[in-house]
């Protein structure tokens, strides 16, 4: 069990090993954004509904098709979610490699 999320992190990195992995949840967390952005800009709520569908979506394929592995939310929900944020401004800070 990890104590806190810098304790959590590292091992998160560890399976996201794959690029194509990484990839998946870039473009999950992009499109998670374009979804929240249309749900303001349209005042449609329904788009809040495809956010998670999109992100999740893309992070689960990319886990079961390229990584091999089962996503972290499963065991740990709450730090996984941050660590998928907090991966992707590494990946745009160039800290991740994409």
């Amino acid at each position: 069990m990890y104590t806190s999320f810098s304790e959590f992190y590292p091992s998160y990195l560890g399976e996201h090993a794959d690029r194509r992995c990484r990839r998946m949840h870039f473009l999950g967390s992009w499109l998670v954004i374009a979804a929240i952005a249309l749900a303001v800009a349209t005042r449609d709520a329904w788009w809040l509904i495809a956010a998670p569908a999109c992100g999740y979506g893309c992070a689960w394929i990319g886990h079961f098709a390229y990584e091999g592995n089962k996503p972290a939310t499963f065991r740990h929900p709450v730090y996984s979610l941050l660590g998928d944020w907090v991966m992707f401004a590494d990946i745009l800070r160039g800290r991740v490699r994409l």
